[in-house]
């Protein structure tokens, strides 16, 4: 399957999301190619009108500086016209509903990139599958970036490295080339449901890290977590079809070594603060952006269920989101399996 030739440079890119994630992969685009017109979308005219008149997103990135050729509106269709890449950010849980009302004005020959990490409630469904059910696109046109990219240090241009998955490896090149610049350096994949897997298990895996530290336990503890949540990250991921060595690679160790020892995480804050005595409703109100690993754990567990897949930290995680288990408990839980071989594979 081949998505054909395409421009060096997209003429206009669109991304639809204007939070943290969408704005600075947003600047990302624009720093690649002064060239490229890039468009943001937002719900709220307030945040477009600010990101075009004074390019900067301040709920969300502060006094960050967005380059010029950065732009945003509230309508939809203004934002998708003409755009060669639409570039999808927004609330992994709500993009079902918003894409049948965008998929009019979705340009013909448009190739669609995921940046969200979650699975869909429900269906257990990634976001690729999603977007390829929504939009009735071919999998050579959508694409999926992930990798240990957490906005604010990209925002401020410290260096880093993501992956960008697509079946077709031009269309994956294409895009890598479309988002390279000075501090921001992709490599592609064509192992997309390793890819997307690995970002979508490690937000489990950080709450569980975030809880640890909440309860005060020290670095072993925490190695220990990581290591382990690896591993079943892995486990999901290859049952589900994809490749072990994505595991080991940027958008697997890498995203998730970076989600769980960042105090910039949402999904790691959220699990710290759960760790130290509030509730899942006390948590939401004291952040105001989305923890996808909080949404998607039970996705999470279900999928690996319905494998056979043993997950048992996700397992715990789970169980301390629905008030099953509580955080005091978590920690003698999170290795507590039979005894066996560390790369024994069996349940």
């Amino acid at each position: 399957m081949t998505a054909g030739p395409r421009a060096a440079q997209p003429a206009k890119i669109a991304v639809l999301g204007s939070g943290s994630w969408g704005t600075t992969f947003a600047k990302v685009l624009a720093d690649a190619s002064a060239d490229t017109a890039v468009m943001l979308w937002s719900r709220r005219p307030e945040v477009a009108a600010e990101i075009t008149a004074d390019h900067r997103n301040s709920p969300y990135l502060g006094d960050t500086r967005l380059p010029g050729n950065v732009s945003a509106s509230a309508d939809v269709r203004e934002v998708l016209a003409g755009s060669d890449l639409v570039v999808l950010a927004v609330p992994a849980q709500t993009l079902r509903a918003q894409l049948p009302a965008w998929r009019p004005f979705l340009p013909a020959d448009a190739v669609v990139v995921s940046l969200m990490k979650g699975l869909e409630v429900g269906t257990d469904a990634r976001m690729s599958e999603v977007i390829a059910e929504e939009l009735a696109l071919p999998a050579d046109r959508i694409a999926v970036v992930s990798g240990p990219n957490l906005a604010m240090e990209i925002a401020r241009e410290e260096p880093t490295a993501s992956v960008v998955a697509c079946p077709d490896h031009g269309t994956a090149t294409w895009i890598a080339a479309a988002c390279t610049s000075s501090y921001f350096r992709p490599y592609t994949s064509t192992d997309v449901i390793g890819v997307e897997i690995g970002g979508i298990v490690k937000n489990v895996i950080a709450l569980a890290v975030g809880i640890c530290e909440g309860r005060r336990m020290g670095d072993n503890t925490k190695a220990s977590v990581i290591t382990r949540g690896l591993a079943e990250t892995t486990r999901l991921a290859v049952a589900l079809g994809g490749r072990p060595e994505t595991m080991a690679g940027l958008a697997g160790m890498g995203d998730l070594i970076a989600t769980c020892s960042s105090a910039l995480s949402r999904n790691h804050t959220a699990g710290h603060l759960l760790g130290q005595g509030l509730t899942l409703d006390q948590v939401t109100v004291r952040m105001n952006q989305t923890a996808e690993g909080i949404k998607s754990a039970q996705a999470v567990l279900d999928s690996a269920m319905k494998l056979g897949v043993d997950m048992p930290i996700t397992e715990s995680v789970v169980a301390v989101l629905q008030g099953r288990l509580s955080v005091n408990d978590l920690g003698p839980r999170l290795l507590a399996r039979n005894l066996k071989p560390e790369g024994d594979s069996a349940p």
